[in-house]
C-alpha cells in the first residue's frame, strides 16, 4: 500500500476544479500530477497525505463513472514517492547565469532554468526531421548541443506531433531554425504546402505576458520581424491541454527571429514566477505548488523546491506559532459571481475545501456595482491556493478578454502603526515593493484606522505579482510587531 495513486480513463474534457472536488472528498491531496500517454484520455498521479486516504480513495473511485468513462486506479508503489523525480535536468550553463551574470550559489535566483521550446510540427514532416537511421536528428542535436524529443506517440492519428527541445535559448532557436529549414525543403520538395507556418506551445498561465497590454508585445514582435502572429483560442484548453497554440506566419528567417523574441518574453515570464514561487516556498513553509492545479502544469518543469533549495531563506513566516489566519478581499467582476459561487454553491464549497479556507461573497453595494468582494480567511497557504483558483477561474471563464492577464485588487488590512514601514521614507519601501513584484501597491494616507486600529492597503496586479506583495507587506508587519514587543 502507499499513499500514491493513479487514475486513468479521465475524460479529457473534465476541468481541474471538479476532479479536485473529488479528490478533496477522500482526504488532503498532496500534489496531483499529469502524466502525458499517447491515449485520448487523461491520466493523473495523486499523492495523497497518508496511506488510509489513499485506501479510501481507490475503493471509492475505482469505476466511478463521469459521463461514458470510468475511472481505473492502481496504486503507485512507495518507492518512487520518497524519490520525487529529478526536476528536467540542464546540461549547460543556463541562460540565467549568463544574463544576470551573478555566481553560482545560494542566492535566491534559481539557477540554469531549463526552459524547453515546445514546437507543433505537422505529422507528414517528422520522418524527415527524424531522418534515415534517425541521422539528421542526431546531427542536429549534436550541432546545437540539445536534447530534442518528437512525442510521435502523443494524439496517435493527429495532424501534427509536438517536439520539445532542451538547450540554451541560442541552442533552442538554432535547433528551431534547422526544422523549420528542414520542413520547408521536404515540402518545396514534395510540393506539399507552400510556406510552413511555426507553431509554438505555450502554457496559458504565461501567453498573457507575451500578449502584453492591448497586445503591445505582439505587435512589436510582428513589426520587428515582418511575421503575422496568432494565438488559439482560450476554449481549446482542457485538463489535457494546458498549452495555447502561437501560430506564426512569415518566411522562414522571419519565423525564426520571430521565434527568439516570443521565447525570450516567455522565458521572463516564466522565471518571474519560478521567483515567485520560490519566495512563496519560502515564506510559507512546506507550500506545495503542485497540488495547486491551476498552476501545476504551468509549473511543472520548476525545480522542485523542498524549502526551495539554494533558495536565501526569507524571513521565517512564524513556523512555531499555528498558522495565522488572514482575511484578504478580493474584487472580482460582478458578472463573474455566479462561476465562482458555481451551481447550488458546489464551486465556491470545493474551492473552500480544496484550499482549506473560508470564503464568503459580499452583497452588492449596490445596484450598479461593477464589482463584488470576495472574503477569504485563511493561514497564507490556503490563500495562495485560494486566490489561485479564483484568478485561473476567471481566466478559463473568459471574463477577462483572451490577450490580457488577470488582473485582479485585493485588499488586506495592517495594524496603522506599521503603515508608514509599509510606505518607507519617502514612499521608498512601497516604490521597492512595486519593482519587485510588478503589482500596484496603495496605501491611501489620509485613512481613518478602523476599530481594530487597522488601515487598508490596496495591491492590484496578476496572481504571482499580488502574492508577493501580500507576502512581504505581511513580512514587514511582522517585523514591525517584533520590534515593537521587544
Amino acid at each position: 500500500r502507499s499513499r500514491k495513486i493513479q487514475i486513468r480513463n479521465i475524460p479529457p474534457h473534465l476541468q481541474w476544479e471538479v476532479l479536485d472536488g473529488l479528490l478533496a472528498q477522500y482526504g488532503t491531496v498532496e500534489n496531483v500530477e499529469q502524466v502525458n500517454t499517447d491515449t485520448e484520455t487523461a491520466v493523473v498521479n495523486v499523492t495523497y497525505a497518508t496511506k488510509e486516504e489513499a485506501k479510501v480513495a481507490i475503493e471509492k473511485l475505482s469505476d466511478h463513472q463521469f459521463e461514458n468513462y470510468s475511472f481505473k486506479i492502481s496504486y503507485i508503489p512507495d518507492e518512487e514517492v520518497s524519490s520525487p523525480p529529478p526536476p528536467q535536468r540542464s546540461r549547460r550553463g543556463g541562460h540565467s547565469s549568463r544574463e544576470r551574470g551573478s555566481s553560482p550559489g545560494g542566492s535566491s535566483q534559481p539557477k540554469q532554468l531549463d526552459f524547453p521550446l515546445r514546437m507543433l510540427v505537422p505529422t507528414q514532416f517528422v520522418g524527415a526531421i527524424i531522418g534515415k537511421e534517425g541521422l539528421t536528428i542526431k546531427n542536429l542535436t549534436k550541432q546545437t548541443q540539445s536534447k530534442v524529443d518528437i512525442h510521435r506517440k502523443e494524439n496517435a492519428g493527429a495532424a501534427e506531433k509536438p517536439i520539445t527541445i532542451h538547450a540554451t535559448p541560442e541552442g533552442c532557436s538554432e535547433a528551431c531554425r534547422m526544422i523549420l529549414d528542414i520542413m520547408q525543403k521536404e515540402a518545396d520538395e514534395t510540393k506539399s504546402a507552400e510556406e510552413i507556418p511555426l507553431k509554438i506551445l505555450a502554457h496559458n498561465s504565461l501567453v498573457g505576458r507575451l500578449i502584453g497590454k492591448e497586445g503591445r508585445n505582439l505587435k512589436k514582435i510582428e513589426q520587428d520581424t515582418g511575421t503575422k502572429i496568432t494565438i488559439s483560442p482560450l476554449q481549446d484548453l482542457t485538463i489535457y491541454n494546458p498549452e495555447r497554440t502561437i501560430t506564426v506566419k512569415g518566411s522562414t528567417e522571419a519565423c525564426s527571429n520571430a521565434e527568439v523574441e516570443i521565447m525570450k518574453k516567455l522565458r521572463e515570464a516564466y522565471e518571474n514566477d519560478v521567483v515567485a514561487v520560490n519566495q512563496q516556498a519560502n515564506l510559507i513553509p512546506g507550500l506545495n505548488l503542485s497540488a495547486l492545479g491551476i498552476f501545476s502544469t504551468g509549473l511543472s518543469m520548476l525545480p522542485s523546491t523542498p524549502g526551495a533549495r539554494g533558495a536565501a531563506a526569507a524571513t521565517p513566516y512564524h513556523p512555531f506559532a499555528l498558522p495565522e489566519q488572514e482575511v484578504v478581499n478580493l474584487f472580482i467582476p460582478t458578472q463573474a459571481v455566479g462561476a465562482i459561487i458555481g451551481k447550488k454553491g458546489q464551486h465556491i464549497k470545493q474551492l473552500a475545501r480544496f484550499a482549506g479556507a473560508s470564503i464568503k461573497i459580499a452583497p452588492a453595494e449596490g445596484p450598479d456595482a461593477s464589482e463584488r468582494m470576495v472574503i477569504i480567511t485563511g493561514p497564507p497557504e490556503a490563500q495562495f491556493k485560494a486566490q489561485g483558483r479564483i484568478f485561473g477561474k476567471l481566466k478559463e471563464e473568459n471574463f477577462f478578454n483572451p490577450k490580457e492577464e488577470v488582473k485582479l485588487e485585493a485588499h488586506i488590512k495592517v495594524p496603522s502603526f506599521a503603515a508608514g514601514r509599509v510606505i518607507g521614507k519617502g514612499g521608498k519601501t512601497v516604490n521597492e515593493l512595486q519593482n519587485l513584484t510588478s503589482a500596484e501597491v496603495i496605501v491611501p494616507r489620509d485613512q481613518t484606522p478602523d476599530e481594530n486600529e487597522e488601515v487598508v492597503v490596496k495591491i492590484i496586479g496578476h496572481f504571482f505579482a499580488s502574492q508577493t506583495a501580500q507576502r512581504k507587506i505581511r513580512e514587514i508587519v511582522q517585523q514591525v510587531k517584533q520590534q515593537e514587543h521587544k
